[in-house]
């Protein structure tokens, strides 16, 4: 049976215990799958298409992939950060140039490469809209190599822009990281993040994902759960 394995960022990462409740979507896909799918879920904290590679986590990943598997690609969250030199990329120059890297190690364990663009931020502008330009020029920037490598698409930004609209600002926060002082144990002094996500948050980005991958041409959608 085939293995999914994720190359991504906080959004999709593992969390440690004394960071709950932020969650990534990779924790909560595995249900939405039939026990037969394997998940490795390789995504870190902080992580760019740059970064992942230099501290040799996709070699990692590449050792262990095999025949039929599928390697999830989600960055450009820290890509926007060119101010840093460890992580920064420019969306259609070293960032194009990386995630073709993903995509090479994947063919060449005959493996299937899914370029996943990043979630969308919990970012508004002065008018009460959701911004469009939250990541930049990124995932723009992703959906054109897609097309250039003939490479499958799940357009999250797209989603999750969609989905975060169907409801008002205010209640967009019960999925992202918030808390008031002292009502999180692991936050005292209360915390507003609007990047990452809460369990509820994560759970709903994987439902997205489900419903993308079902859209897709993706043999992987028959495997999904019925939902």
């Amino acid at each position: 049976m085939p293995t999914i394995f994720i190359a991504g960022d906080s959004t999709a990462a593992k969390k440690a215990d004394d960071c709950r409740p932020e969650t990534g979507w990779g924790e909560k896909i595995a249900p939405f799958f039939q026990q037969r799918i394997q998940i490795e879920n390789h995504a870190v904290n902080g992580r760019s298409t740059k970064s992942f590679i230099e501290e040799k986590r996709l070699e990692t990943i590449k050792n262990r992939l095999a025949p039929g598997d599928y390697l999830f690609i989600q960055f450009g969250h820290n890509d926007q950060k060119i101010e840093d030199e460890t992580r920064g990329t420019l969306p259609y120059g070293s960032y194009l140039n990386y995630l073709t890297q993903y995509i090479e190690a994947a063919k060449e364990k005959n493996a299937c490469p899914v370029l996943l663009t990043s979630i969308s931020r919990r970012d508004y502008l002065s008018d009460g809209t959701l911004n469009p330009d939250t990541l930049g020029e990124y995932p723009q920037a992703m959906k054109q190599l897609a097309q250039r490598q003939d490479v499958v698409l799940l357009d999250l930004f797209e989603k999750t822009q969609n989905w975060l609209k169907t409801f008002p600002p205010a209640d967009t926060v019960k999925f992202f990281l918030h808390g008031q002082p002292n009502e999180l144990p692991f936050y005292p002094a209360g915390v507003t993040d609007n990047t990452h996500l809460n369990e509820n948050g994560a759970t709903e980005i994987a439902k997205l994902i489900a419903q993308a991958i079902r859209e897709s041409s993706l043999p992987l959608k028959h495997y999904l759960q019925d939902i």
